[in-house]
């Protein structure tokens, strides 16, 4: 995981940098030292301090004293979330991308926490999925473990869901079960994506593993939770999952709730680095 996160932040740095921050080397002093302290403009759950550290020590900053809250801490606005000592031309050099990385990813942790509270007391889990941004998903999975979540899968080898558009190109609910399921091992569970009570009942008599509700109404979801009473399957509610909706999605008796908000349309939250002199 170290190695992996170290090439996504060089790959930021590189994007950032270009040839070389010129601001920085024209003004700052080679051997200059200073403190760096991370604070937060908002409240929210934390997350990627592992890419935030990475930044520093990727620019070879020489990181000392430093200190910072846990990923999946929650915080307050103008709370101090780091703070370290290092060469200040690599600090004010990858300021931007370290910021980036803590911003974006406690943005994904702290919506997916707002979530997660809105499901409290039910038996039902909040889920993310691969509508993520490109190239930092992993990074974003995490952040969503980090605000009480759970996640679908990492990639499309991690497990089988049959979508609309699959069940369209076979044409045949049972038959694209069927192979899916003789298509891998016995280990792999086969999920399917349902929008009607027809459909959920063909996948249910082809024994699908998982069936994914997808944006039904609560009374649909709660006839398909009634039908599906006493069978070995797992339901997930999927579709205009909004933090005024979900709870009553959950309340249907859906084990899952899929999200794709909690990735793609997260808000960044706002931070800032404040250096000064040792």
């Amino acid at each position: 995981m170290k190695k992996s996160i170290e090439k996504i932040v060089s790959q930021a740095l590189t994007e950032d940098i270009g040839e070389e921050d010129l601001t920085t080397n024209t003004t700052v002093p080679r051997d200059l030292r200073c403190r760096a302290r991370l604070f937060s403009k908002d409240e929210g759950i934390l997350s990627g301090m592992k890419p935030f550290r990475c930044a520093f020590e990727l620019m070879e900053a020489d990181i000392q004293d430093y200190k910072a809250m846990e990923d999946g801490a929650p915080f307050g606005k103008g709370d101090l979330l780091a703070e370290f000592t290092g060469n200040a031309q690599a600090v004010l050099t990858a300021e931007r991308t370290a910021l980036n990385f803590v911003q974006r990813l406690s943005g994904v942790a702290t919506l997916t926490a707002q979530f997660v509270e809105k499901v409290q007391g039910l038996q039902c889990r909040i889920c993310g999925t691969r509508k993520t941004s490109p190239m930092i998903r992993q990074l974003e999975k995490q952040a969503i473990v980090h605000g009480g979540g759970s996640n679908h899968r990492h990639t499309l080898f991690n497990g089988i869901l049959i979508k609309e558009n699959h069940i369209k190109m076979v044409g045949d609910i049972p038959e694209v079960i069927r192979r899916a399921a003789e298509g891998t091992h016995h280990l792999m569970r086969v999920g399917i994506e349902v929008t009607n009570l027809d459909e959920f009942d063909q996948a249910l008599a082809a024994s699908a593993d998982v069936i994914m509700l997808d944006n039904m109404d609560i009374k649909t979801m709660c006839e398909a939770v009634r039908r599906a009473e006493g069978r070995k399957v797992v339901l997930e509610a999927s579709g205009n999952a909004t933090l005024d909706r979900v709870r009553s999605m959950a309340a249907t008796g859906v084990q899952f709730v899929s999200v794709g908000s909690l990735t793609h349309s997260a808000r960044s939250i706002d931070m800032t680095v404040l250096i000064d002199h040792v």
